[in-house]
């Protein structure tokens, strides 16, 4: 018999396949939008700038000071960049740097946002936005923050580096596996779940191989797709909350962090949500923690917090901040078990 139930459908139009970034103008148009400011990083200013070409007059501004962990007085820089080109919406180019920001305006002043998606954070899709101000990370969740329109176009990540690349995927990785033990999960965002670390667990290792290969680029992003909807859908527990703390009061590298604390906050829970995670732990030899760590090993991912810049003198810190208002979890978050935990993955030891 199946359980009772409450699922909720991403209500983001999708673009997905080679040559969807021609869709631009039109999603644009879409959404009624006439002038856009156009996002980016610093990093991809130039390819942001080729697109904003490509749009004529329907790109009003770029603004390309995109940064980790949306800091709000970035934001607030953004939005002058807003006003003063009489925009009337976004298009955010890049991954979880500037899709954040071009979520962070929308939750001021609720401008329609397309993203063309570049990496495979899988936040395009979530209607969370996490801010840093004063050295703490806080999230927010609302319907207004959601992206209304996604452009995946794999030819736009064939130039990712593969070490972002891995990164990135793990990220995405991680969203699922935290999805199939929320309190709030559903057959849907479980049966999404599994199929997303299918298709990265495919695709990771050939993009490894042979980044200029399109196939497993596509099969990235579709897998990055459906992770980064299970997060939408569902709630957070110990994962993020880690990488949050780490994140914002660290500043450590958001997708990098995901990478290095999934094999052990998965490990953390997994007598817990046994059956939850099963699934998810035939896929990778019937041992989870373990597993992501050999297959996050094999793919040459980061594997310690200490290679990120995290300061061992700072972990009991760190364990603090994430025992404080803990997010719902499966095992109870216990101070002394998290910061074993941190010191296990600082030090990039095998999950047990």
């Amino acid at each position: 018999m199946v359980a009772p139930f409450r699922y909720t459908a991403s209500a983001a139009q999708i673009f997905f396949g080679s040559g969807s970034l021609n869709r631009l103008a039109e999603a644009i148009a879409g959404q009624g939008g006439k002038r856009a400011l156009i996002l980016s990083t610093p990093h991809q200013k130039a390819e942001a700038e080729r697109i904003a070409a490509s749009l004529g007059p329907l790109a009003a501004r770029l603004f390309h000071d995109a940064t980790m962990h949306t800091p709000v007085d970035v934001t607030e820089r953004a939005m002058a960049a807003y006003h003063g080109a009489d925009a009337d919406c976004v298009v955010a180019i890049g991954g979880g740097s500037t899709i954040g920001l071009g979520k962070a305006i929308a939750y001021r002043n609720d401008a329609p946002q397309i993203v063309v998606a570049t990496t495979y954070a899988g936040s395009e899709v979530t209607p969370i936005l996490g801010q840093t101000e004063n050295g703490q990370k806080t999230t927010v969740r609302g319907p207004g923050i959601l992206p209304e329109v996604v452009i995946y176009d794999p030819e736009l990540t064939l130039g990712l580096p593969v070490n972002i690349s891995v990164s990135s995927g793990l990220n995405a990785m991680a969203h699922a596996v935290e999805g199939l033990y929320a309190q709030d999960r559903n057959p849907i965002s479980s049966m999404m779940a599994v199929e997303g670390l299918r298709a990265l667990k495919l695709a990771l290792p050939h993009i490894v191989n042979a980044p200029g290969d399109v196939e497993p680029r596509s099969e990235a992003l579709y897998g990055s797709w459906l992770c980064g909807t299970v997060l939408g859908a569902v709630g957070m527990a110990l994962h993020h909350k880690l990488c949050h703390t780490l994140g914002g009061s660290f500043d450590l590298p958001h997708a990098e962090t995901h990478a290095v604390i999934l094999p052990h906050s998965a490990a953390y829970n997994a007598q817990a949500a046994a059956d939850a995670l099963k699934p998810a732990a035939d896929l990778f030899g019937g041992s989870l923690g373990s597993g992501l760590y050999d297959f996050a090993a094999s793919i040459g991912a980061p594997m310690a917090l200490r290679d990120l810049g995290m300061k061992e003198a700072d972990l009991d810190r760190a364990a603090e901040l994430a025992a404080q208002n803990p997010y719902w979890n499966p095992r109870p978050i216990e101070r002394e078990a998290i910061r074993a935990l941190l010191q296990s993955a600082w030090e990039g030891a095998r999950p047990r």
